[in-house]
């Protein structure tokens, strides 16, 4: 157990961290003293194994040379005993879990009359489901952890879940999308609420347009919605972009790894944050 004296043992985990937005987070945080487990899906198994490696060949963990700094666990977000198992090993191996960052998610492109019950139960059982599951099975853990400061050298535990500017402005063809963010703002305010007696915040990040294969992904369905060649809907929508650049996941990186993940937003619960250039205003 840490002392209020000691050096905080920060310890994460990330969902659908294997490349993209969810890697990036995974490395600033790696860069900030903490022992992270990487997680995601079954088909991104050799990606996790080789981030894992990467950077355990370059780190030592700063309270133990024998404590590994990265952990990969593969599990779908959308099982809550998956999720259970994944934390449990990672409190076994890694130290209290202090950071819980529900990544994991996946966009679908269709106009709402076109959407079927089994779009809808995808884009949910992920966005929603599987965030919740982080959320509470999280919490959980942290309760039982204790008081933050005796259990890992922090003064509070944190949560954080992916949300999405359009869970602030819905766009047309990303209804069910947009419905599944709306949703994370949602959990995010009200597990906020629930959580500040026992020292946890919680709060949400909502990415912009990110040079990601999601935004290559709706690039090219929207293509085949509206006869556009690939690349001509990711041009314009980059056009609403006020600072002029899509962003990289390094941008979201700085904003979850970096202020969510430290002691300067201690004092920040409840609120989605956007991280998109300039494209909306809050």
């Amino acid at each position: 157990m840490a002392s209020a004296t000691s050096v905080p043992r920060l310890t994460a985990i990330v969902t659908g961290a294997a490349r993209g937005i969810g890697k990036a987070i995974v490395l600033r945080l790696v860069e900030a003293g903490y022992s992270v487990c990487i997680n995601d899906v079954a088909s991104s198994a050799a990606d996790i194994d080789n981030l894992v490696a990467e950077i355990n060949a370059k780190h030592i963990s700063p309270d133990s040379p024998a404590r590994p700094r990265a952990l990969g666990i593969v599990a779908d977000v959308t099982s809550s005993a998956e999720v259970e198992t994944m934390i449990k090993e990672t409190v076994s191996q890694l130290g209290p879990l202090t950071l819980m960052v529900a990544n994991a998610g996946v966009a679908q492109i269709k106009p709402l009359i076109n959407v079927s019950e089994e779009d809808v139960d995808k884009v949910f059982n992920v966005n929603v489901k599987g965030l919740f599951n982080c959320y509470k099975l999280a919490a959980k853990q942290m309760i039982v952890q204790g008081d933050p400061q005796t259990a890992a050298g922090v003064n509070v535990y944190k949560i954080v879940g992916a949300a999405s500017i359009v869970a602030c402005k819905a766009w047309a063809t990303l209804g069910i999308y947009s419905a599944s963010k709306w949703a994370v703002r949602g959990l995010t305010q009200a597990m906020a609420m629930e959580m500040a007696p026992h020292k946890i915040t919680v709060n949400a990040y909502a990415p912009g347009i990110i040079g990601t294969a999601m935004w290559e992904q709706i690039d090219e369905a929207m293509g085949e919605l509206t006869g556009k060649p690939k690349g001509v809907t990711f041009k314009q929508t980059e056009n609403l972009i006020s600072l002029g650049r899509t962003g990289v996941p390094e941008d979201v990186a700085g904003l979850v790894g970096g202020y969510l993940a430290s002691k300067d937003s201690d004092y920040v619960t409840g609120q989605t944050l956007v991280v998109d250039g300039g494209v909306i205003f809050t």
